[in-house]
């Protein structure tokens, strides 16, 4: 029998969980051992394969053609190994990690998770929540829940939740006095979606209201607290608002809809297609969000 060439077992872990987490130091941590170690098992590989497999830049590394291939390979024949070789894991819940877009999780998916636990009572979800995309890439979790197009990829398991349509907000009292002047109304912006206010004015029709330097944070949960307290008017994302304006802590500012070709979707790689513990949580939250059929 021919003999298999293969690169040494370690240098791969180090080089896939490092692919995996886009760091070093995460990798590390992960698998218990220093970053200088994954640097080094890393560029070993490299040697190997005659053939470098990250770019290192300033904002932390990114995959070359080469690591991008070898990570899809090298993730699914570690987890081939792993289920092959179980037995330390048998009688263990198996638990989901998955990458959340914050204001998904606090207005609706944590409101849902008696149901989950009701409905799936097997299911172990580790939720890890976070506003920055970057957060967010399926090599770091078994899923995400981002914000992304709702449109097949290659070599990635989608599943569209929830549609995006934009609205203006603002507290109950600015519109005490009749329709809100978008002009004169200070314009509240959240960081992360620096032009919701310049496509929705624009989609509004006052395409000449300037979109002015108003108030600036760091997340749209930040704005829409600000917008409750009479600070200005806010861009929200209307499927995750429905428990503001049932409270009245917000309302509708004008009844301009912006509809988007983003979605909330369910993100993880191919080789998760097989997941049987996924598979079930991604149908069951598919069901949760599935839109009611439109009448003829």
């Amino acid at each position: 029998m021919v003999g298999r060439r293969l690169p040494p077992l370690n240098a791969v872990r180090a080089f896939e969980a490092a692919a995996r987490h886009r760091s070093m130091t995460h990798a590390a941590a992960e698998l218990g051992v220093t970053p200088g170690a994954i640097s080094r098992q890393v560029r070993e590989l490299e040697a190997r394969l005659a053939a470098p497999l990250f770019v290192r830049g300033t904002k932390g590394l990114s995959l070359t053609p080469a690591g991008e291939a070898l990570s899809r390979t090298a993730g699914e024949a570690l987890d081939l190994l792993s289920s092959a070789v179980g037995d330390p894991q048998r009688g263990r819940i198996r638990r989901l990690a998955i990458g959340v877009y914050g204001l998904f999780a606090s207005r609706l998916l944590l409101p849902l998770w008696p149901q989950l636990t009701r409905d799936l009572p097997q299911a172990a979800v580790d939720l890890h929540t976070s506003s920055d995309p970057l957060d967010l890439l399926p090599s770091r979790y078994d899923a995400v829940i981002a914000v992304d197009e709702a449109r097949p990829r290659r070599n990635m398991l989608v599943r569209p939740l929830v549609p995006i349509t934009t609205v203006a907000v603002c507290a109950p009292a600015l519109l005490k006095r009749g329709q809100l002047d978008f002009a004169r109304t200070p314009l509240l912006h959240a960081r992360p979606r620096p032009d919701d206010w310049r496509r929705w004015l624009d989609h509004a029709g006052f395409a000449s209201v300037p979109v002015q330097q108003g108030s600036t944070f760091e997340s749209i949960a930040l704005a829409l607290e600000a917008a409750a307290m009479g600070l200005g008017a806010a861009i929200a994302i209307e499927p995750l608002i429905a428990s503001d304006l049932a409270a009245g802590s917000v309302v509708i500012a004008h009844p301009a809809r912006r509809p988007t070709r983003r979605h909330f979707i369910l993100q993880a790689e191919a080789r998760h297609a097989r997941d049987q513990d996924l598979l079930a949580f991604a149908d069951w939250l598919e069901g949760k969000f599935a839109q009611p059929a439109q009448p003829l």
